[in-house]
């Protein structure tokens, strides 16, 4: 045990620009226990975490460890406390040509005077002594620009532990592991337990909520409206709780016409990655692809959208060949892709929530050239009621959003163009329930207005609600076909494990 007290916050409230964001919070996380904070878009429980963090100072209330109150300014003075935060966007928390001891220890070699004060022999030792300590044994000269998303988790993990941390918050730690990273990543947070370390836990998977955590807090419109230990209470109270009403149709399903074949793919390959792909998407049809980690869904969709070249396949739409040999060009033919990295791939982060809706129709919105700004902004503000957007304005920089709005931003900007087909990679990765809801409202309206839909996702059970077929893929290709109701999760998992001893 490293001799840490109960951290506490008590009656928490914050407000922007006249706003309330949280009104009179109480939190607390014990030394040795995983306290999960859940809540929807909106819930407050980010702006609670980044008080605590000392990203934001609070307008009322306390925070103290044990009987000390704490004064937290700067995530610094956080820090100080040993209260830690690892947050989702890992590449953006490393420092990719520096090797893991070197990120391991940088807070430390900054506040050096230099390399020449640096034992690095010493340092490599430390940090592979701090990386047995939670049972990884990432070699620590490796660069990491190396490492897999997994390895980099771990490894700003074990930085915390190098800064002798009391209290880690960990922001979605599971959105982009696979099930086996990320049982991974539980035993290492059972080993944090055991040494006392107090863990606030942030995830939108309700199931790895109710089997790692010791508590669970729930928070909408910034109170908290539940908190009771994990063991007492159920998933459906979670669901209610987070949402305010019974979430009876957790995948709703709009029957909609099926028309003509709209979007056939043949043969389409690339490597090893995607082998030889064939399917068929209709008028108003929902088609899942589902597949484990690595099964070259994202792969696909990049083919599909002309982001990466094929080796050969043939790609219609509506009878025509479509020649994507770049993005630009799927556009042209009629596809959209929503991606799976929407920060890096899927809005302009910087840019605010006006601009990225309007990105794709820019030539619908200009006038001999020049851009109609009332054109944009009623179209921003259309687009925004319709897709329930949570924005202060459609001028706020789409980065400030939640995940869930900003996917919705990485859908909407593309609802107003002339595409036929939509592909979605992994459409509710890292997003609450509420918004999972928004989403799976508007790809019901997209598939009821008669465009196709390619749905690509490791979730199964969304493959089940929304789909109209599922095929299954495996190793780069497509092994088995299903009609909507016509196979169950254990089956999909079967054939998506095939040939894979280990999951078999």
């Amino acid at each position: 045990m490293n001799g840490a007290l109960e951290l506490e916050m008590k009656n928490i409230s914050k407000s922007f620009a006249g706003v309330s964001a949280l009104e009179g919070v109480d939190f607390a996380v014990r030394p040795g226990e995983v306290h999960a904070l859940l809540g929807a878009n909106g819930a407050g429980k980010s702006t609670l975490m980044k008080i605590l963090s000392g990203a934001y100072g609070s307008d009322a209330g306390t925070i103290s460890i044990g009987d000390r109150r704490l004064s937290i300014a700067s995530p610094a003075d956080a820090k100080a406390e040993g209260i830690h935060c690892v947050y989702q966007e890992v590449d953006t928390s490393l420092v990719p040509h520096l090797t893991v001891a070197e990120n391991m220890m940088l807070d430390r070699i900054a506040a050096g005077k230099g390399p020449m004060w640096m034992n690095w022999a010493a340092i490599g030792r430390e940090a592979e002594a701090v990386l047995a300590r939670i049972g990884s044994r990432i070699p620590v000269r490796r660069r990491a620009d190396e490492l897999t998303l997994a390895e980099k988790q771990i490894v700003l993990i074990a930085r915390v532990l190098v800064q002798e941390a009391k209290y880690v918050i960990l922001d979605e730690p599971t959105a982009p592991l696979s099930l086996e990273e990320a049982d991974r990543l539980f035993g290492i947070m059972d080993e944090l337990k055991r040494q006392g370390i107090g863990i606030v836990f942030i995830s939108h998977r309700l199931p790895e909520v109710k089997q790692v955590s010791d508590r669970i807090t729930v928070m909408r419109d910034g109170k908290v409206v539940l908190s009771e230990p994990a063991a007492d209470v159920a998933t459906g109270d979670i669901v209610r709780a987070m949402l305010g009403r019974s979430f009876e149709e957790e995948y709703p399903k709009t029957t909609v016409p099926i028309g003509e074949t709209l979007f056939e793919v043949e043969d389409i390959a690339a490597g090893h990655r995607v082998r030889g792909v064939n399917l068929t998407v209709r008028r108003g049809e929902i088609v899942a692809v589902v597949g484990l980690v690595g099964a070259g869904k994202t792969e696909l969709s990049r083919l599909l959208f002309g982001a990466d070249p094929a080796e050969r396949g043939t790609v219609r739409i509506a009878g025509r060949t479509a020649n994507a040999a770049s993005p630009a060009d799927a556009v042209r033919a009629g596809i959209a892709l929503v991606p799976e990295e929407r920060r890096k791939e899927g809005i302009l982060v910087g840019s605010s929530v006006l601009h990225n809706l309007s990105l794709p129709i820019l030539r619908q919105l200009s006038r001999i050239g020049f851009i109609s700004k009332p054109a944009e902004r009623g179209h921003a503000e259309d687009m925004i009621g319709r897709l329930g957007i949570r924005t202060a304005s459609s001028g706020q920089p789409t980065g400030f959003l939640s995940g869930g709005n900003q996917q919705k931003v990485a859908i909407g900007k593309w609802m107003a163009t002339d595409a036929e087909v939509f592909l979605f990679d992994e459409p509710t990765k890292g997003v609450d329930v509420g918004a999972k809801r928004d989403i799976f409202r508007i790809i019901g309206e997209l598939a009821g207005a008669g465009k196709g839909v390619l749905y690509l996702t490791c979730e199964f059970a969304e493959a089940l609600g929304l789909a109209d077929r599922i095929l299954v893929m495996c190793d780069g290709a497509i092994v088995k076909s299903f009609d909507r109701g016509d196979v169950t999760m254990e089956e999909l998992l079967y054939y998506a494990s095939a040939g894979k001893e280990d999951l078999a």
